[in-house]
């Protein structure tokens, strides 16, 4: 009796307006050895390269025997090798071996404090949106590997997103991946950690275990892996329950920085609709803004569904800054510059805040203990207020920097 082969798969996309992508299908056989069939749009161009790449990735996943047929939509290699890696698996070859792209020079880790104003979301199975995801420059990219992924591509999403993180320069941007909801997100753990990025999402957090869980997993991963750099933590609160245990859940662990909501989830668990005012979860942005301040952590912000509404989108960033808010999510590039600008100190603030500064550093130096501006008197949280303002201005670069 013969040997039963595993069943044909595949992985990718193309046709339509499919662009940056591949579409792979794989046939095993027990013979014959490798057969690749490519159609690509660029094959005059990188037609024999795509070739040479698909036939070391999948001599690296030891697939001896198979019939491949490559669609190419003109995708990068780390895209390539992601898709080919992924029918493989799906087809039950491979094992647990996998295809990874040369690393890039990998950034330096991300201060503990760094600004979080903007956090573009990108789909974690979209490709065409990774190489220029940074040209807005936001703040932070968020490779996303939850909501915007279909439940049947979560394994294609976690492959790309890891090879992405080796592959792609974000520039400055901080690069984040939002997990899936545990348990599924504890795998994805497994691929991510071992590429090094600066922030892991966890969504749906309603207690403390949960963020314990996911920071042990980290640890082991990089223990095993031999990373010694930070990676840090955003718990997404996202329930009435995860609301109500925010400063239990921002102290759980020493590696969260940052504390988020999703009000889309949270408006679902309270039955109520989402309104552009926000009327219905100021509750809980304030209790998460209190949370996080006495944790010591950033609050930040959900992120504004309605990409087409800037006007709206100022209103609620300025909103936001003034409960306390130190940046939001966005989910369209265009929405980043209006981001910036809602939380950025007004001229006003600046040139009050560094009134208030050059009267303290004047006490200071005279080795007065209290601090004066004309006729009144300051304050010290006033003076404290300052320092912070302007500190963060010049991190935005709204005040030049000394020397």
């Amino acid at each position: 009796m013969g040997v039963t082969l595993p069943g044909p798969a595949e992985a990718g996309n193309w046709g339509g307006d499919t662009r940056s992508d591949t579409h792979v299908r794989i046939e095993p056989r027990d013979r014959d050895g490798i057969e690749i069939a490519l159609q690509s749009r660029v094959e005059p161009y990188y037609g024999e390269s795509i070739l040479v790449q698909a036939r070391r990735v999948l001599e690296q996943l030891q697939v001896e025997h198979a019939y491949v047929a490559i669609r190419d939509e003109g995708a990068l290699p780390f895209v390539i090798s992601a898709r080919i890696e992924t029918a493989v698996r799906r087809a039950g070859l491979g094992g647990d071996r996998r295809a990874l792209p040369e690393r890039m020079d990998v950034p330096p880790a991300s201060a503990r404090d760094r600004l979080r104003r903007s956090r573009l979301y990108i789909p974690g199975n979209e490709p065409k949106y990774f190489v220029n995801a940074a040209l807005r420059n936001p703040d932070a990219i968020i490779l996303d590997l939850e909501d915007s992924v279909h439940p049947r591509e979560k394994d294609a999403a976690r492959l790309l997103v890891r090879n992405a993180l080796r592959a792609v320069d974000f520039s400055a941007c901080e690069r984040m991946v939002r997990i899936n909801q545990l348990p599924l997100g504890i795998a994805d753990l497994e691929e991510i950690v071992p590429g090094l990025p600066d922030l892991v999402l966890i969504p749906k957090v309603e207690r403390p275990e949960q963020v314990l869980q996911v920071a042990d997993q980290i640890e082991r991963v990089k223990s095993m892996c031999g990373v010694d750099r930070p990676i840090w933590l955003m718990p997404i609160l996202e329930s009435a329950l995860g609301i109500e245990n925010a400063y239990a859940i921002a102290t759980a662990n020493a590696d969260i920085v940052a504390l988020t909501i999703g009000l889309e989830d949270y408006t679902v668990d309270l039955g109520v609709a989402k309104t552009a005012t926000g009327t219905e979860s100021l509750f809980a942005r304030q209790r998460l803004v209190n949370a996080a301040r006495a944790a010591g952590v950033q609050a930040i912000d959900s992120a504004y569904g309605d990409v087409g509404n800037l006007e709206g989108l100022e209103q609620w960033g300025k909103n936001a800054r003034a409960m306390g808010f130190e940046g939001m999510g966005c989910v369209h590039p265009l929405q980043v510059p209006v981001i910036h600008e809602a939380f950025a100190p007004t001229a006003l603030e600046i040139e009050k805040a560094l009134m208030i500064v050059a009267a303290f550093d004047e006490a200071q130096q005279k080795g007065l203990g209290v601090v004066s501006l004309g006729s009144k008197m300051i304050d010290a949280p006033v003076v404290e207020r300052a320092l912070k303002l302007v500190s963060r201005a010049k991190a935005m670069g709204v005040v030049p920097r000394e020397g």
